[in-house]
């Protein structure tokens, strides 16, 4: 496949999961619930995650944001709807380091992601594709610290 229609093939994934947004809503008494925005762009993102035993058994966004955005939130719930805690941070790890330029290694189980990859070239944009992988993380790090004070 040549370079322009694994361009054009990305762009239809990235358009599909934007207005067909997969986990859009939210889970009434989640166990973590986190609200972020990226005021350059104006997205803004509920995640609420069900987390059971260290495994993400439910987790929904909402919000409203640019298709980037949107697209990146879908593709993420997908990808880390039955994985452990440390393992959905471990993927957003490599998915920053795919917005960065860096080296990163995708596996299977990261879906669709990779069709982000094309976001690294626009620096401007970057916050959008990782803004629900920082809400993520932010939720999970707030979590872990209300835990640690009980």
């Amino acid at each position: 496949m040549n370079f322009n229609n694994l361009n054009q093939l990305y762009r239809s994934v990235i358009m599909d999961h934007y207005k067909n947004p997969r986990n859009k809503g939210t889970i009434e008494d989640g166990t973590l619930t986190v609200d972020m925005n990226n005021p350059t762009c104006g997205d803004r993102i509920r995640l609420t995650l069900n987390v059971v035993d260290d495994v993400v058994e439910d987790v929904k966004f909402d919000g409203e944001g640019c298709s980037i955005s949107i697209a990146s939130a879908s593709m993420m719930t997908e990808t880390i709807t039955g994985k452990k805690i440390d393992e959905a941070l471990a993927m957003g790890d490599e998915f920053s380091r795919m917005m960065l330029g860096e080296d990163y290694e995708m596996d299977e189980d990261m879906g669709d992601i990779e069709a982000l990859s094309g976001v690294s070239q626009f620096p401007a944009r970057i916050k959008c594709a990782t803004l629900s992988w920082k809400a993520l993380e932010k939720g999970v790090k707030t979590s872990d610290s209300n835990n640690n004070k009980e």
